[in-house]
């Protein structure tokens, strides 16, 4: 229960601090190293301290843990919202100040979670001979329950009862929690407790390695969460895009990923008696589940493309099959996508991990008085590795190296596995052909171009390619005219410009009498930020928030090329317009510049975050941030956002049938021959052209007054409600 509450706090709590310092990779990096920090902190204090305790004091102080996770956690929501956002996003900039907030509004929380495997650990390990067998049991258990927790957080509680409901049902969980433990506690007392073995000689005739010193195994265990974390950002990177990513996945992936390694904690502790050389099996785990993340993913990229099995997939990554995961179950589909392919990926390397904590025990575990603070320590030197991966990986070298150099560089590192086996194993001879697979994996392991155009499932057709730390972004051809643009997986928008897209731009200057500032949230294809400036005769400025940077630089690319188009190379050449890297909502929150117009790209409602750009307090935001008279405009996908910006906008103008909105603070007039008189100037025709100028016209035309839905609760998106996003039925 304890593990259950962690990660649905860690869902949570990640989705509340997004809207302090933005929804992007920095920004998540960020969070997830501060509630890393705070466990690794955590787990040193709870060693340190429980050697001052009896085993019976240790589970006392277990239960207090819990109860007082579990207060901070019933008081989280209201502090980290209402408070610390609606009243204090001021202190979350610069960034370094963000990151010092997070970690200093995680730390208390996180680190009583971090104190209570040590605490647990003492209260129950009694016997060296039996310590890495209770340790991997309670190790596992609590990872076990870590994944159902990264299940049950958008799968049912976000999704039906929102993410407060959420935080206080993994309150509940640490309250049941430390009341068990504390009536545990309580039963047992000290009569019964049997007699500790200290020392190490019960250990001794069952080792048949020499032992390594303690700084050794903490020097190797921090390695190991490096590599692990990197891992895991990396594969989580892929199956973003090879999934299409929704709410939904990274939960389930999570699910998948913590499974994986309390399967093999539990297997783990139930043969660690018969282990003789565990530093051994420790270090040859290390080697194979690198070389096995690496080698699936150099088959994926060499196997034909009519491959039975994969010949599925591919279909899926080019978007030849569709699936929305929130929407109607399609349980053989959910089946191949969210548990085969994942187990495929990263299913075998997990188990290994867990396997490797408890090998890590049976070595270290000599003296039933010292293994709370042997686990705290090593847990604590474990952490700090993860943190390293999470900041290097997702602030550095997705950046630097990509995808595939990542990959290439922990394989090297895993070399450092290798070497410690070859000057220490009895069995030399495996960690030579280990050290020799991992550097020839290494140089065969497939490039960054060859990697991605196989998880977008491209083949042999024509496309462009970029990646950074905030995202993959791709172009591939669709027929003899036409571009597909890619972000993260999914299919946003097109080459060249038109329809939807170009409307959302080109609608509130044609209704605003003279636009001047805009601000778009949304680069895609450049179309919508391209038509906001169709008001050549007023408009000064158009500033784009983009949250994927490699979007930008793609659209360059494509511009330099001999088949661009010549409206893209308009775009970004105009003077007026300036591409910020940056989630567009939070720039807004930020700032105290007023627009005369904001317009919002079309988003999929059920990409991941959407419902911070779908929710009442977004476009409320939005309204106060427009300048007398100004014009707001979204795409309406659902009959919630129609509802819920209703509600925002006292004054709405309709297209389509309600699927664009346009809305203001202020009466907008309605007229229809004033609007098409703007449209048929020779300026404005001459900058959208005879084709794009036709289809804005046509849906001109479907204009009526706004007739939002009833606003009841039940059909709003809110922030901490995101309906649309999760599919809520």
């Amino acid at each position: 229960m304890s593990g259950a509450s962690a990660l649905v706090y860690q869902v949570a709590w990640q989705r509340i601090l997004a809207l302090h310092s933005g929804v992007g990779l920095f920004s998540v990096a960020m969070i997830v190293a501060a509630f890393m920090v705070g466990l690794g902190l955590g787990s040193h204090w709870g060693g340190v301290l429980s050697l001052r305790l009896s085993p019976p004091r240790a589970l006392v102080a277990f239960a207090l843990l819990e109860l007082g996770i579990a207060a901070f956690g019933a008081v989280s929501g209201p502090l980290f919202y209402d408070f610390l956002y609606l009243k204090g996003l001021w202190l979350y900039t610069p960034a370094w100040r963000a990151g010092l907030l997070h970690f200093l509004s995680l730390l208390l929380p996180t680190g009583l979670m971090g104190m209570s495997l040590p605490f647990l650990t003492r209260a129950l390990v009694w016997e060296a001979p039996t310590a890495s067998r209770t340790i991997g049991f309670l190790y596992g258990i609590n990872v076990l329950g870590a994944s159902l927790g990264a299940l049950l957080a958008p799968w049912l509680l976000i999704r039906h009862y929102g993410i407060r409901a959420a935080i206080l049902a993994a309150a509940c969980g640490n309250l049941l929690a430390g009341l068990g433990a504390l009536s545990l506690a309580l039963a047992r007392g000290r009569a019964t407790a049997p007699v500790p073995t200290v020392g190490s000689e019960a250990m001794r005739p069952l080792l048949t390695e020499p032992p390594a010193a303690f700084s050794s195994w903490l020097a190797l265990y921090a390695l190991s969460g490096f590599c692990a974390l990197s891992l895991e950002m990396l594969w989580f990177r892929l199956l973003e895009v090879a999934l299409k990513s929704t709410a939904f996945t990274f939960g389930t992936l999570l699910f998948i990923y913590l499974l994986g390694s309390a399967l093999g904690s539990l297997a783990g502790a139930l043969v660690s008696r018969r282990i003789r050389r565990p530093l051994e099996a420790f270090l040859l785990a290390q080697c194979a589940l690198l070389l096995y993340s690496a080698g699936v993913l150099w088959l994926l990229t060499v196997l034909p493309p009519d491959t039975p099995v994969l010949r599925f997939f591919l279909d899926y990554w080019s978007g030849r099959l569709s699936y929305n995961i929130g929407g109607r179950l399609r349980w053989p589909l959910i089946l191949k996508l969210y548990v085969f392919q994942p187990c495929v990926l990263f299913g075998l390397p997990t188990v290994l991990m867990g396997f490797s904590f408890t090998f890590l025990h049976r070595a270290v575990q000599d003296d039933p008085a010292q293994s709370g603070r042997k686990v705290g320590l090593l847990q604590a030197a474990n952490i700090a590795g993860c943190v390293a991966g999470s900041l290097l990986v997702g602030l550095l070298l997705l950046s630097w190296l990509g995808t595939s150099g990542t990959m290439r560089l922990l394989l090297v590192m895993g070399l450092v596995f290798a070497v410690f086996g070859i000057a220490r194993a009895h069995r030399r001879w495996a960690f030579v052909a280990s050290a020799g697979l991992l550097a020839a994996m290494a140089v065969a392991f497939p490039g960054q171009v060859g990697l991605w155009r196989r998880f977008h499932g491209f083949g042999q057709t024509p496309a462009f390619i970029e990646e950074d730390a905030t995202g993959v972004a791709a172009l591939s051809r669709m027929d003899r005219f036409r571009w597909a643009v890619w972000t993260t997986g999914r299919h946003h928008s097109t080459l060249p410009f038109g329809n939807i897209h170009t409307a959302l731009g080109a609608l509130p200057g044609l209704l605003h009498p003279a636009p001047q500032e805009a601000a778009v949230i949304g680069l895609g294809s450049g179309d919508t930020a391209w038509a906001s400036g169709c008001r050549v005769d007023t408009m000064s400025s158009v500033t784009v928030f983009e949250i994927c940077a490699p979007q930008r630089v793609l659209l360059r690319r494509f511009a330099e090329g001999p088949g661009s188009f010549r409206k893209l190379s308009q775009f970004l050449e105009d003077p007026r317009v300036r591409i910020v890297v940056a989630d567009g909502r939070n720039a807004l929150a930020r700032e105290d510049r007023r627009y005369d117009m904001i317009e919002m790209d079309a988003l999929w409602p059920t990409s991941p975050y959407a419902g911070n750009l779908y929710s009442l307090e977004f476009y409320s935001l939005c309204a106060s941030r427009l300048k007398k008279g100004g014009l707001m405009c979204s795409w309406s996908p659902s009959r919630r956002v129609h509802a819920t910006f209703g509600q925002a906008f006292a004054h709405v103008v309709e297209f389509l049938g309600g699927q664009v909105l346009v809305g203001s603070n202020d009466p907008i007039a309605f007229d229809l021959p004033g609007w098409e008189a703007r449209l048929a100037r020779e300026d404005v025709g001459a900058y959208l052209g005879r084709d794009r100028a036709a289809e804005v016209l046509a849906i001109l035309r479907t204009a009526r007054p706004g007739n939002p839905p009833p606003a009841l609760e039940a059909e709003t998106n809110r922030d901490l409600r995101p309906r649309d996003e999760f599919n809520s039925p």
